[in-house]
């Protein structure tokens, strides 16, 4: 992957060092340390979690300021902003292929907890997408978190977090995820469940779309693929459901298992069109 010297997005704001007022806790039977390991991963709408995790703490009262950035750190953010841009020219191009207008999200950094539209969330829950002011949130630290602890190195595995990400948003644009979410309100847990699995891969599914059109702008080999796929695999809900309790329960999939997320990231690489996604999750939920 080649992504140095490349286009630079606009888009991404840094909040970290800022201080909000509460934060939320994830707490309480292992139900919910299941969720938040499945969120620290590649979580979709974050509401999921806000809405299980009643208890709040006050959040950390140290004085708030600007991050000073290693020379590690200012890479990590600059390699940020290099694929969120590659992003919007893929999915411009796409939309205006079907004669839509693409709306950019914007990318927020954030350290330890941040306020968004969908809720006060605590970095431990990992990258987000909030539909409620169209943006990606995201604590770099999590790049790390990727590596060591689900063991999926790389920096086109970190490409494929942000890609996913966005990926909920091209779903915000396009109606499904409303349609979605506002099905999963009618049904009992188990189709709700089911339901938030056909989002996720789609997400997965987009994520595949997008590195097939940023081949050549990025120069991505099989090695890059591979570390994608590799990404995909260790965020998958009966892999953390095993490493967090010691055995899996499919009923309770809200993001999809290892094998599925790879099947549908490599369908979206494989034919590069939306169409192959839509197919997957379709325009109306089953």
């Amino acid at each position: 992957m080649e992504w140095r010297g490349q286009r630079e997005s606009d888009n991404v704001e840094d909040v970290r060092g800022s201080r909000v007022g509460r934060t939320a806790v994830v707490g309480g039977g292992i139900g919910t340390v299941v969720l938040a390991l499945i969120y620290m991963a590649l979580g979709g709408d974050p509401r999921v979690v806000l809405d299980a995790a009643q208890q709040l703490a006050p959040a950390d009262r140290g004085t708030p300021g600007p991050v000073a950035d290693t020379a590690a750190s200012a890479e990590q953010k600059q390699f940020v902003a290099v694929v969120l841009a590659e992003t919007e020219d893929v999915w411009r191009a796409a939309f205006e292929q079907r004669g839509g207008h693409y709306l950019e999200p914007k990318l927020v950094l954030f350290t330890g907890a941040v306020e968004s539209a969908c809720g006060t969330a605590a970095s431990a829950m990992g990258p987000f997408y909030c539909p409620g002011d169209q943006r990606v949130f995201l604590d770099l630290s999590f790049f790390d978190e990727l590596a060591g602890r689900f063991g999926a190195p790389g920096e086109f595995a970190r490409a494929y977090v942000i890609a996913h990400e966005v990926g909920h948003h091209v779903q915000k644009l396009l109606g499904i995820s409303s349609r979605v979410h506002a099905a999963e309100q009618q049904a009992d847990e188990a189709r709700a469940n089911a339901l938030s699995v056909r989002l996720e891969l789609q997400a997965d599914c987009y994520a595949g779309v997008w590195a097939n059109r940023s081949q050549r702008a990025l120069k991505l080999s099989a090695e890059d693929i591979r570390d994608a796929l590799g990404a995909a695999s260790a965020v998958g809900d009966d892999r953390l459901q095993k490493a967090a309790r010691g055995y899996v329960t499919p009923d309770s999939f809200t993001h999809g298992s290892s094998a599925q997320r790879m099947h549908w990231f490599e369908q979206g690489f494989r034919a590069g069109a939306l169409e192959a996604c839509d197919t997957f999750a379709g325009q109306q939920p089953e």
